[in-house]
């Protein structure tokens, strides 16, 4: 596994695919990525079949951690959306996401229920409150590599100016890494690094369709971004996958039209390690220990 915080110090942005279960997250450590994002919106999407708008509790998240972890040692960074709740909540969803497996720990600074940073309607906490959630996160984590990440989504509320001082008090706070969400043009992006850039790591939010300019890694890295997450389009792809599958199933009565979009049985067993797996239970055999 990398050092999350080290690798950000590195010229080269680090790229991280938005995973919710599992099973996308061994395919993305099976595609060479070299961490993850835990995504607070994919969750809400695959586990509660719901929008993202406040609904996903911190203990459905951290037992998503712990099944992620159980299969996968890739850098986890973990949205923990608000902290669930005021500094000493935070407080508590940082000691066990942390000791679930959590690498960095995303904090924002919206208002109960919170909602998609792409969604119309948010409001804000005063920026002293999100401050001393920042500072009670930092004086919970067990381990300074467990990096705090902060995000605001001051721009669609206060204003582009107002969004970037917010960030500046917070990396002053102590952020390890900041998020300005939901920049609308490359213009805003490029000052976004421009201006934060010498203060924290800088992490970028591309989401298709959303509210921010669709850029490559590469792009960012050179507006001064260190990190980049791609939080919910393996969801949108499930679900761009589901539609297109119980159509065919309920219009043809089979699936044999969309085999070609789909592992068969004894693909998805190998990509699995299925096999690996049973031998390695063999080494358990009640036969092995019966005299």
């Amino acid at each position: 596994m990398i050092d999350f915080k080290e690798r950000l110090r590195r010229p080269e942005i680090l790229v991280a695919p938005g995973v919710f279960d599992p099973l996308g997250a061994w395919f993305a450590a099976r595609a060479g990525f070299e961490a993850i994002y835990l995504s607070g919106a994919s969750i809400a999407y695959t586990q509660l079949g719901q929008a993202d708008i406040g609904l996903v509790t911190a203990s459905e998240v951290e037992a998503t951690i712990g099944r992620i972890r159980d299969r996968v040692d890739l850098a986890l960074v973990v949205d923990a959306d608000t902290g669930y709740g005021n500094a000493l909540n935070v407080q508590r969803t940082v000691r066990h996401f942390e000791r679930a497996g959590a690498n960095a720990i995303q904090l924002e600074d919206q208002t109960l229920p919170k909602r998609c940073g792409h969604l119309e309607g948010k409001t804000l906490v005063a920026a002293g409150e999100m401050i001393g959630k920042i500072k009670a996160a930092l004086d919970a984590r067990a381990s300074a590599a467990t990096a705090i990440v902060a995000r605001t989504d001051a721009i669609a509320v206060e204003g582009f100016d107002a969004a970037l001082d917010r960030a500046a008090a917070y990396a002053a706070a102590g952020a390890d890494v900041l998020f300005v969400e939901a920049p609308r043009t490359r213009e805003q992006l490029a000052e976004v690094g421009k201006r934060l850039g010498n203060r924290a790591p800088l992490m970028a939010n591309m989401v298709e369709g959303g509210k921010t300019p669709l850029l490559s890694g590469p792009e960012l890295e050179r507006l001064g971004f260190s990190f980049v997450i791609f939080p919910s389009g393996l969801a949108r792809a499930v679900a761009h996958t589901m539609e297109g599958y119980f159509a065919t199933l309920k219009n043809d009565g089979t699936t044999q039209a969309f085999r070609p979009q789909m592992f068969d049985f004894d693909t998805l067993q190998d990509r699995l390690g299925t096999a690996a797996l049973l031998e390695h239970g063999k080494r358990y055999d009640a036969d092995r220990f019966t005299r």
